[in-house]
């Protein structure tokens, strides 16, 4: 049997209902109408304030995320840590607040979740997203190279200090901090401040994590001569390595506005683009990497790169990554093996959180082969549980 077929091992910690849950979500995002029907009448009963939010909670919200709050989280956390030795990342998931008094609010929140990680041999990072701590558009302004007016120019002063707020308490606590990336035309902007961060606070070892979305063909120049860079100015390399989360929007948005796209040609390409990521990382010192991954062959490559350059299973500088709810299989069978592996758990209220469920259903939809494949595992499980 290879390894990511043990369902067993993959589903241990599902109860029989959980898994039935389970089996009913992957078979209706299986459909893409079904998709587009469910988010269309989801977003019409939320903005009618119809009480749905219950109905949502007991599906597709219990299956993708932890909890309303961080400590609603802890005994799903805890769970998979003592009995699957799998870790979390309190994922923050509230999306589209463009106020600073949310800025401030989710400066606090990281704040408060590296506190935890630093308690929790459970939770050994902590994450946010560039836009969590600043306005989508002021980064593609400065992206740009756009001037800015003195008022924003405040607000990006504003928005360095949420970044070093944070990044200062990560350090202080020896908390590793994973920073998302988002829709290319804003990453620019974020990827040089979070290079400054890397030369500040990355002297020793990684604590500040970039994300490289490798459906982008220009993501290994850039890991490249961020290297160079790094080796100049003797600083670590922490990096989480996707395939990345806006493929739609990245090509709708190229060819309403005339440029080439900046997604590679095909699925094949963008696999081979991540497997290229991660072998580059594994043959150089001073990095360290997350590998999020679904996909089970990036896996398997990244095992067999770990045991060629004598990198220990339990490397902290090695990490595999998948979201909560999704490809246990992977999770749970290399935890079993001894690896470090960490589930992405999100949180947040309903109501706020439901645009990132949407997407993740979305994702789903448009990745051939990965509902198809968790269905098939959660058959197995059913049939091996009947029996």
């Amino acid at each position: 049997m290879k390894l990511f077929e043990n369902t067993e091992v993959a589903f241990k910690l599902k109860s029989d209902s959980e898994l039935e849950r389970a089996y009913f979500l992957f078979r209706l995002i299986q459909s893409q109408p079904m998709v587009k029907i469910g988010t269309a009448v989801t977003n019409f009963a939320l903005k009618a304030h119809l009480p749905v939010e219950g109905l949502i909670r007991s599906t597709v919200f219990d299956h993708f995320c932890g909890g309303v709050t961080e400590e609603d989280c802890i005994p799903n956390i805890e769970k998979m840590y003592t009995a699957g030795n799998v870790h979390s990342v309190l994922d923050y998931s509230v999306e589209g607040k463009e106020e600073e008094e949310s800025f401030d609010s989710a400066v606090e929140k990281i704040e408060k979740i590296i506190q935890f990680s630093e308690e929790k041999d459970s939770i050994p990072f902590a994450v946010f997203k560039p836009t969590g701590f600043g306005r989508f558009a002021l980064y593609q302004k400065i992206g740009e190279g756009k001037e800015l007016t003195s008022e924003e120019t405040g607000e990006w002063d504003r928005v360095k200090d949420r970044f070093h707020r944070v990044c200062k308490l990560a350090y202080s606590k020896d908390v590793p901090l994973l920073i998302d990336a988002e829709e290319s035309w804003m990453q620019d902007a974020a990827d040089d401040l979070i290079e400054e961060l890397m030369a500040t606070y990355n002297k020793e070892k990684a604590i500040v994590f970039n994300t490289l979305q490798m459906y982008r063909h220009d993501r290994m120049e850039y890991l490249r001569e961020l290297h160079q860079r790094a080796h100049q100015k003797g600083f670590h390399i922490g990096m989480k390595v996707v395939r990345g989360a806006y493929m739609e929007k990245e090509r709708a948005r190229a060819e309403e506005k005339g440029y080439p796209s900046p997604i590679c040609k095909n699925k094949q390409a963008t696999d081979e683009n991540y497997n290229e990521a991660i072998l580059y990382m594994m043959e150089h010192k001073n990095m360290a990497l997350f590998a999020g991954t679904h996909n089970e062959e990036s896996s398997y490559l990244l095992m067999q790169l770990a045991d060629k350059y004598g990198i220990d299973k339990n490397d902290k500088r090695m990490w595999f990554g998948q979201l909560y709810g999704m490809s246990d299989h992977i999770s749970f069978n290399l935890a079993e093996e001894g690896y470090n592996v960490a589930k992405y758990v999100p949180f947040g209220p309903v109501r706020d959180v439901m645009p990132y469920l949407i997407r993740r259903a979305e994702e789903n939809t448009s990745v051939e082969g990965q509902t198809s494949r968790e269905l098939n595992l959660l058959k197995t499980e059913r049939k091996r549980r009947k029996l």
